[in-house]
């Protein structure tokens, strides 16, 4: 799709869905498209949308955006009845209650957010991991926390770094809080001349990368971490992302320095996890096999309802066929009530060949409308039994119609739908 003004989106957000500040919207959407805030951005932003050193976006008049392509599988069958639909706030629009999506968007992108009395920080995830712990609960519901932590081995930041021990995840991932310490990565390298430097190529997530070098630098000038000769930000996008440059005086120990950064800046931070969520209505803290489970759960209802839409538009579209067939079986009748016909068939006619059909075209094709598409036979190739390959299929796979209703009624297949969509959004993302 192309490009559209963030001004265009924010006026069409706030007119149909969200009567408030644009602010709000708008500092969402430009969340959404910085590959420093989530994992996966969800916008193709074009335009200035801020950076790791914490300068702002642009203001919405002046940048555009459009969906990427794993925001429009977050969409994928919305129109199959597969989640709840609710009035917007002036009963004039639907919009669905949560998005049809096939992958644990909480666990992978994380989440941040305060109310009363309640917050939440979930650390966001590698999509792949995620999935293969999702396919483990399938396969062995009983499985245990070192089971899917075999998986899942800690978070995923899109800002990089290390993390320093496994008591915080374990924590986490078994009571739903703990305390995750991350440091920044940092090499020592040794230079032509013979002076060592410290290169830093990652920091902790949500530090900003101008304030880190700003506090090491006062560091340094108040004498508060002795060795250090300067500070440069070489960072860029063009020539390999982060790099800060931390100069050593000859006779400092590089390590005694970097080991100091870690005390006295945000380059060794510590990462709260809540991993709270909205389950029916209520907010709960869960863990990270309750959050696998209430996922599976989501999918298979979106498959559910997915399947039992297609079962009833098959069932509609063999009530069409079934017409159809009898057409076939009085073709020549059919023929001569067309030919005698100057425009469209009138009622007495259709019911006088016995059609369950309508809109039937007058050329040499036979057209049925269906969702905006045709059923069409040509009128000069039929023969005696033509329509014998006529069946009943699900458009979008080609299953026959007694495969579909298996599937509505299977719960081993229902599973066996959830773990395929699974794994196909892995191999695509």
């Amino acid at each position: 799709s192309k490009y559209r003004k963030c001004a265009d989106t924010v006026g069409t957000v706030l007119g149909r869905y969200h009567p408030h500040g644009d602010a709000s919207v708008y500092d969402a959407m430009v969340r959404m498209a910085q590959d420093f805030s989530l994992r996966y951005p969800l916008i193709d932003g074009h335009g200035n949308f801020g950076n790791i050193d914490g300068y702002p976006a642009a203001a919405y008049r002046y940048t555009e955006s459009r969906m990427n392509r794993l925001s429009y599988s977050m969409l994928d069958d919305i129109k199959k009845d597969t989640v709840n639909m609710l009035p917007n706030y002036d009963d004039r629009l639907e919009e669905p209650e949560v998005l049809p999506v096939r992958f644990p968007q909480l666990l992978v992108n994380g989440s941040s957010g305060i109310a009363v009395g309640m917050a939440t920080e979930i650390p966001p995830h590698n999509l792949g991991e995620v999935i293969d712990a999702m396919c483990c609960l399938i396969d062995n519901p009983e499985a245990d926390l070192p089971e899917l932590c075999e998986h899942i081995k800690g978070p995923d930041f899109p800002t990089g770094g290390i993390i320093m021990g496994r008591s915080g995840i374990r924590a986490a991932y078994a009571t739903g809080r703990g305390k995750i310490i991350v440091r920044g990565k940092a090499e020592i390298e040794e230079t032509k001349n013979g002076k060592l430097r410290i290169v830093i190529t990652e920091i902790p997530y949500k530090v900003r990368k101008k304030d880190l070098v700003k506090h090491i630098y006062d560091l340094a000038a108040e004498k508060r971490i002795e060795g250090i000769d300067d500070v440069v930000d070489y960072s860029s996008s063009r020539d390999g992302g982060m790099r800060i440059i931390v100069d050593i005086k000859r006779d400092a120990n590089p390590q005694v320095v970097l080991n100091k950064i870690y005390k006295n800046t945000a380059l060794q931070s510590t990462f709260g996890a809540i991993l709270l969520a909205i389950v029916n209505g209520k907010p709960q803290i869960l863990t990270l096999k309750e959050m696998l489970q209430n996922s599976i759960d989501f999918q298979y209802d979106i498959i559910r309802r997915r399947t039992q839409f297609d079962r009833n538009k098959a069932a509609e579209r063999a009530h069409i066929l079934e017409g159809l067939k009898i057409a076939l079986d009085f073709i020549d009748e059919v023929i001569a009530i067309i030919k005698k016909s100057k425009d469209s068939l009138s009622d007495s006619q259709k019911t006088s060949i016995e059609l369950s059909a309508k809109n039937w075209a007058t050329d040499n094709m036979m057209e049925l409308p269906e969702d905006g598409k045709c059923i069409c036979v040509s009128l000069r190739t039929l023969q005696a039994g033509g329509y014998a390959d006529l069946e009943v299929k699900d458009p979008k796979t080609g299953d026959p119609m007694d495969v579909i209703v298996t599937i509505t009624r299977d719960e081993k297949m229902l599973l066996y739908e959830v773990d395929s969509n699974c794994l196909g959004t892995c191999k695509a993302y």
